[in-house]
């Protein structure tokens, strides 16, 4: 555990705490913990009167969590999914910024038995929180045909979506696919090697993993209660690093920004008031980063602030 806690790098650390605006007084909500990094930089700037609270849906990052900070009375915990922080009495006060660092991070991609990686055979599992919910190896048992192709091309892209739920199927008939190499090595001789660097089961396993854990449900009540949360002023820093959760904050940001999206040809549309401004454009991380953290490559960071 020590050794997964060093090797993981917090991504665009300095932007998307920076983005928060920190006050030493404020309160500041981490709904994705993971191993702490940002939630560290959030607590250094603030004073005796701020206020963390820490969210996270994975019962191994909140023990993280508790061991690291359950002595600093600034500090509260809760196990949960961001998407109900609404629900936390902690955020019934009010908010000063909300930070958000989505998708699977690099402790659960590294410890092989939670089944995240093909680049270890573990037990096909997936879930992010592992006291609920079904695991991938449940889903393909059960799914038909359609909707795990369907599950393969929305979230995953994958072009041979048809091809290789038709080849899951054929297998679980003989017998159940429980194992991530036995699926990594079926959508390997389905796809074969056709993207250089690319293992062809990426996609694949990216869309399961996105389905069985709920994630763009999640994100999107997840937004609606931030902003319910956020007191006038508070900041919401999101770090995606899909573009289908890329492009749930960007419309989320734009749809709350007071702008009209009516076609030329309709009639007009009164626009709703402001709710939301972008601060700044998205952000990347440098190039910097990314030699030293290559799983930084496809982040994006988003920051809004409440108008009203």
């Amino acid at each position: 555990m020590a050794e997964q806690v060093l090797r993981h790098i917090p991504v665009m650390l300095g932007e998307a705490v920076e983005g928060l605006a920190v006050r030493a007084g404020g309160r500041y909500l981490d709904g994705t913990f993971g191993r702490g990094g940002h939630a560290r930089e959030v607590l250094s700037r603030l004073g005796p009167d701020g206020r963390l609270l820490l969210m996270d849906r994975d019962p191994t990052a909140i023990a993280a969590a508790q061991k690291a900070f359950a002595d600093d009375p600034r500090v509260s915990i809760r196990h949960a999914n961001f998407s109900s922080l609404a629900e936390w009495e902690e955020t019934e006060a009010g908010l000063d910024g909300i930070l958000l660092d989505l998708g699977v991070s690099s402790p659960q991609l590294d410890e092989a038995a939670r089944g995240f990686s093909f680049m270890a055979d573990a037990p096909l599992d997936m879930r992010m929180d592992t006291t609920q919910g079904e695991s991938v190896a449940d889903f393909l048992a059960h799914a038909g045909e359609r909707e795990i192709a369907d599950v393969l091309w929305i979230y995953g892209e994958e072009r041979f979506s048809r091809k290789i739920a038709r080849a899951i199927v054929e297998r679980r008939a003989e017998q159940p696919i429980t194992r991530t190499g036995e699926l990594a090595a079926l959508i390997e001789r389905v796809v074969g090697r056709r993207e250089p660097g690319k293992h062809p089961a990426t996609r694949s396993f990216q869309a399961l993993r996105i389905r069985v854990n709920g994630e763009l449900d999640s994100l999107q009540r997840g937004l609606e209660s931030a902003l319910d949360r956020l007191n006038v002023g508070g900041r919401l820093s999101i770090i995606s690093f899909h573009s289908l959760e890329d492009r749930a904050v960007k419309l989320f940001i734009r749809d709350h920004s007071g702008r009209v999206q009516g076609s030329r040809r309709g009639p007009p549309v009164m626009a709703a008031p402001a709710r939301l401004a972008p601060v700044g454009k998205a952000q990347f991380p440098s190039e910097a980063e990314l030699a030293a953290n290559p799983r930084a490559r496809s982040a994006v960071l988003r920051v809004a602030e409440k108008l009203l």
